[in-house]
């Protein structure tokens, strides 16, 4: 009998899970220097190159049944792929502990019992959902997610209804920028979600309405971040919720968005460990980097996350582009290889580039530029490489 794989619904639910979330709110507010308008255009621009992406790398691994980092060594090799199921452990980690950080210190101006408690509550919380496992949390992320939709209405009417527009734009940041940094949260989640797609029933679809769910919500969260600094003047939500008198609800938003979002890269830390070392347990290790997370979000400030995303975008934007050359278009399978040094020199290439185009200024920002010129790139060096192997 063959085991079921998730529901639609319920890969649905986990990208509602992952869009609902404070540093997606508050990456929203350094969007208001471009104004209301400009805003949403730079925010909606950036989430369809960005979602197209994480709809290819989630296809890649539902069409092979293999977790992200798996599918990964399909173009780099079975040691080669290695490097990247690191750099993902050490972005995860990243990742957990400024999601706690950002609830710990949201949950602080609520109710002033100390980052470091709201810390370790928040870190408790997320090992809980690691324990209960992706495939029983159905009814408990049914019941997190539908009082975050209703959290999250009230939030929104309480920044449009209450709040006054003041005009902020400014020279602070270009629209290039801005798209570039809306990219840059669904291009962080390209090596996660294959861990989800892979264990899906209907691995097309279930990749379709991942990508949709989490773009649509991610927008949603974006657009209340910019909206609240421009309509309200206050970059920080928690005393946004304070002013409208949601202080239980409030708290309830903060923690359980975070849960929600950081349980997803604590435990695809675990699954990529697991490709690292295959004796390691996904769960346990899942465990530790919320351990690790947490003790980090209690020691380290973690207030601006702008250069964290664009590291993230110069790794895993020319990554992503050799896999789809690999997969769609060269339909090559190098997993049987220890490396494949010439997608590896290809990838070398693609991340200087998207360094080198963070200095100039372009209005679709500099990760679908460098993703195309990356995977043209791998086209063509890959197609001489066989042709003069099979001249030879």
């Amino acid at each position: 009998m063959n085991k079921k794989g998730t529901s639609l619904f319920e890969n649905g639910l986990i990208w509602f899970g992952a869009g609902v979330s404070l540093a997606e709110i508050l990456t929203g507010t350094y969007f208001a220097p471009l104004g209301f308008q400009k805003g949403i255009w730079a925010i909606i621009i950036g989430h369809i190159i960005g979602c197209l992406m994480l709809f290819f790398a989630g296809l890649i691994g539902g069409k092979v049944r293999k977790s992200s980092m798996e599918t990964v060594k399909q173009s780099f090799g079975s040691k080669g792929g290695l490097l990247f199921s690191v750099l993902n452990v050490l972005q995860l980690v990243g990742w957990t502990a400024i999601m706690i950080y950002d609830g710990a210190i949201s949950a602080t101006s609520i109710f002033n019992t100390g980052r470091w408690v709201w810390c370790l509550v928040i870190g408790a919380l997320i090992v809980l959902w690691i324990l209960i496992g992706i495939k029983n949390l159905g009814k408990v992320n049914t019941v997190a997610m539908s009082a975050l939709f209703i959290l999250t209405i009230i939030l929104c009417f309480v920044i449009f209804n209450d709040g006054t527009f003041t005009s902020t734009i400014s020279d602070e940041m270009t629209f290039g920028a801005a798209v570039e940094l809306s990219v840059a949260m669904p291009l962080s989640w390209l090596p996660l979600i294959s861990d989800y797609t892979r264990e899906a029933e209907k691995p097309v679809k279930a990749t379709a309405v991942s990508a949709i769910t989490y773009g649509i919500i991610s927008c949603w969260m974006y657009v209340i971040g910019m909206s609240a600094a421009i309509f309200t003047g206050e970059s920080d939500i928690a005393q946004i919720m304070i002013k409208a008198g949601l202080g239980i609800a409030g708290l309830l938003i903060i923690i359980f968005s975070t849960v929600t979002t950081t349980f997803l890269d604590a435990y695809s830390a675990g699954i990529s460990a697991e490709s690292i070392f295959s004796k390691l347990k996904g769960k346990y290790m899942a465990v530790a980097v919320t351990v690790i997370g947490t003790i980090g979000a209690i020691i380290f400030p973690m207030d601006d996350i702008t250069d964290f995303l664009y590291l993230i975008g110069s790794v895993f934007a020319p990554m992503i582009a050799i896999q789809i050359a690999d997969f769609f278009i060269l339909k090559e399978d190098r997993s049987n290889k220890q490396v494949s040094i010439v997608n590896l020199l290809v990838w070398v290439v693609g991340f200087v580039v998207y360094r080198l185009l963070m200095q100039v200024d372009i209005i679709v920002g500099n990760t679908l530029p460098d993703m195309l010129i990356t995977l043209i790139l791998c086209v063509v060096v890959n197609l001489i490489v066989n042709a003069v192997k099979k001249k030879n």
